[in-house]
């Protein structure tokens, strides 16, 4: 049967669900999730490949905030092991690619994973491999307890905030991840598609605050019925790092999860992040798999 490519809809939720879990299961996509993605965002322009009912492959460009240039768009295609050499993965880049143009990209940013098909497969369409990532995991069983709280500061999980209180701190990090591969929506995009995302736990992420600051947090999406969870991010506020507060508020995060009946910690990195990575060896992380960044001007 010849697939098509075409955007995705709510209702395409599940198929999208299985192709991440086939490619990318240290992740938590749960179909739930993905569906109110594609109900409530309007960041990103969402492609699919079909075959008959099947969902076979995914791509997605993020789109600029409204007024803004667009510059580099960060973009994914994905397509499950079973579905590929037959195409689907350079129809969907190459749609993908035409829908960054067409919000006025000057250049591509993606992930691709570590081996040797995936590199070539990102080469011969132009892009230059960059930067260095790593996928790691822990038993939630090992975890450390988490380190005292600083005289001053409190320690809260995300039902004790204001949504406002952590887009700010996450902006501010954002702007700083080497790896360019977080972004920073606009405020209402941000609390429509990630605060109220099914898949966000609020009892299991947590923040330091300072007043009503938040110096630094850590994100947990979870899958109950796969007993994992994802640390989506953890950040420190530039005026608040070298004090240890990712350690306290990402062990504080794990040890929420593992007694809440959770088994394992996933997380990804830039591998050359040392701080981050230094906090997650005292965690039990332990290195699982590898990407790499790839960019292409357009």
């Amino acid at each position: 049967m010849v697939f098509e490519i075409r955007t995705a809809v709510p209702e395409d939720a599940v198929g999208i669900a299985r192709v991440w879990a086939a490619v990318m299961p240290h992740l938590v996509k749960t179909a739930r999730g993905v569906e109110t993605e594609l109900r409530s965002g309007t960041s990103k322009v969402v492609l699919i490949a079909v075959e008959g009912a099947e969902v076979v492959g995914y791509g997605n460009v993020y789109l600029p905030p409204p007024g803004e240039q667009a510059g580099r768009l960060r973009i994914t295609v994905q397509v499950p092991p079973e579905s590929r050499r037959r195409g689907i993965g350079s129809a969907l880049a190459e749609a993908i690619s035409a829908a960054a143009e067409q919000a006025g990209g000057t250049g591509l940013l993606v992930v691709v994973r570590d081996d040797d098909a995936s590199k070539e497969f990102a080469i011969n369409r132009g892009f230059t491999i960059g930067r260095q990532m790593s996928h790691s995991t822990a038993e939630l069983s090992g975890v450390p307890e988490p380190p005292a709280v600083p005289a001053g500061l409190q320690l809260v999980t995300y039902e004790q905030v204001e949504p406002r209180q952590v887009w700010l701190a996450s902006t501010a990090v954002a702007d700083g991840d080497p790896s360019g591969l977080s972004d920073s929506p606009a405020y209402d995009e941000w609390v429509a598609t990630w605060w109220h995302h099914p898949d966000l736990r609020h009892d299991l992420s947590t923040a330091v605050l300072d007043g009503d600051t938040v110096l630094s947090f850590a994100t947990t999406s979870a899958d109950p019925e796969r007993g994992v969870i994802w640390s989506s991010l953890t950040g420190t506020i530039p005026a608040a790092r070298g004090r240890g507060l990712a350690k306290l508020v990402k062990a504080e995060a794990l040890t929420r999860a593992r007694n809440a009946g959770l088994t394992t910690a996933h997380t990804g990195n830039d591998a050359a992040n040392e701080p981050m990575l230094a906090v997650n060896a005292w965690l039990g992380y332990h290195l699982a798999s590898g990407a790499w960044t790839a960019e292409k001007a357009l």
